[in-house]
């Protein structure tokens, strides 16, 4: 039976999908999801790893210690380049951090609160959504 989400990367080589309906879905303005961005924030939101499931294709991971002094696996796709999701999360086990860009509907899923905005540029406006300087408890 087809997953409720479908993702890829983009070029196509590297697909996933789940099924759970995203419930912490984060625009975050921490200098760690910036520079992996390459954006002023990044928007992800947490799936569980049991519901995850890659289709096609061998996304490249990088290990990668964040400013919480945590480590997080970031994957990409080693054709295109494109970051589509983060796993193997020390905060988060038992978690996957899918980034909002890769879904194929991400008109399906929209940011529940923004985080770490003591580091939002001042040229952006915060949303009309719960706010946070830095991670949520």
């Amino acid at each position: 039976m087809p997953k409720k989400y479908t993702a890829q990367c983009a070029c196509g080589a590297v697909k996933f999908a789940f099924d759970t309906d995203p419930t912490f879905v984060a625009n975050c303005h921490c200098n760690d999801c910036k520079r992996a961005s390459g954006g002023e924030m990044a928007t992800f939101f947490a799936v569980p790893a049991d519901d995850f499931s890659l289709i096609s294709g061998a996304p490249k991971a990088f290990h990668y210690v964040a400013n919480s002094g945590k480590g997080l696996d970031r994957n990409f796709c080693p054709e295109c380049g494109a970051r589509v999701f983060t796993s193997n999360l020390e905060s988060f086990p038992g978690t996957v951090f899918v980034q909002l860009g890769s879904l194929d509907r991400p008109d399906l899923v929209a940011p529940k609160l923004e985080m770490f905005n003591s580091r939002r540029l001042s040229w952006n406006r915060p949303l009309d959504l719960p706010q946070f300087d830095g991670m949520p408890s």
